[in-house]
């Protein structure tokens, strides 16, 4: 199982983002060809749907309803789990953000990587290996 973080969802639905190939390729060759799920965590669609609706990053963002139809299909699709947070993975949180010394900048992946790790996920795909490299244990997969 494999917990995908906002940056992928994102090269997977803007045709003008740089990686959107690559993203797709990886989503062929690790997911729809091979036996892989993909572990889902709700704020990771909430975080999409923020990005992708916003006109200052992209020439052609999504609508909100594009986005919110989108980010429903993610969550449905049959390759999915649904990964929650619990109250461990809240005290995790707080535990990494004091151990590591992290700002304002990091709570979201923090959050997502504290969710992943008590749910028994290792490894994360994101378009942003440092986010998650931190944090011992993971495998952190170039998505």
């Amino acid at each position: 199982m494999v917990g995908i973080d906002t940056t992928v969802l994102v090269h997977l639905e803007i045709l003008e983002s740089a990686e959107h190939l690559r993203a797709h390729e990886w989503l062929r060759s690790e997911i729809l060809n091979g036996e892989e799920q993909i572990a889902l965590v709700p704020q990771v669609l909430l975080e999409f749907i923020h990005v992708v609706t916003d006109s200052k990053r992209f020439q052609t963002p999504l609508t909100m309803d594009e986005a919110l139809a989108r980010a429903r299909f993610w969550w449905n699709a049959v390759e999915v789990r649904h990964v929650y947070p619990t109250s461990e993975s809240s005290v995790l949180f707080f535990d990494w953000m004091a151990k590591h010394g992290l700002g304002r900048k990091r709570l979201l992946d923090t959050f997502l990587a504290a969710t992943l790790w008590t749910a028994g996920v290792r490894r994360i795909a994101s378009g942003n290996v440092r986010d998650f490299s931190l944090f011992a244990g993971f495998e952190v997969v170039l998505a």
